[in-house]
């Protein structure tokens, strides 16, 4: 089995799926870091393809980075200056070749994580 990573995020202030929100991933490896891609949400708050998919899986260290304040002022969520929730990133490691998902809760002034099926 290889392993892959999805992900999806969803506006528990609003109850909905948070489309339209920027995320990228990054592969750590000690002090480098590798951007691998950049995508958006879709309708669902989920994106269209595996964010990482089986044919680039290797175990490690991963960063994801999800553009949270972007995605609230487009939502007319009030702005604040700073945004209390900009950038949120989220740093995991993969041990073995399974599916892992990662998905993210958000509101303007908190979220949570979990791994996912």
């Amino acid at each position: 089995m290889a392993g892959y990573l999805t992900t999806h995020v969803l506006d528990t202030a609003r109850g909905c799926p948070a489309a339209g929100l920027k995320i990228e991933l990054f592969r750590l490896e000690g002090e480098a870091r590798t951007h691998l891609r950049s995508v958006t949400t879709n309708a669902d708050g989920r994106t269209d393809e595996q964010i990482l998919p089986a044919e680039e899986f290797k175990v490690g260290t991963y960063e994801l980075l999800f553009h949270c304040g972007d995605y609230l002022d487009a939502n007319g969520t009030p702005a604040e200056e700073p945004r209390f929730l900009d950038v949120v990133p989220l740093r995991f490691g993969m041990s073995d070749a399974a599916h892992y998902h990662v998905p993210l809760l958000l509101s303007p002034f908190g979220y949570s994580t979990y791994r996912g099926s």
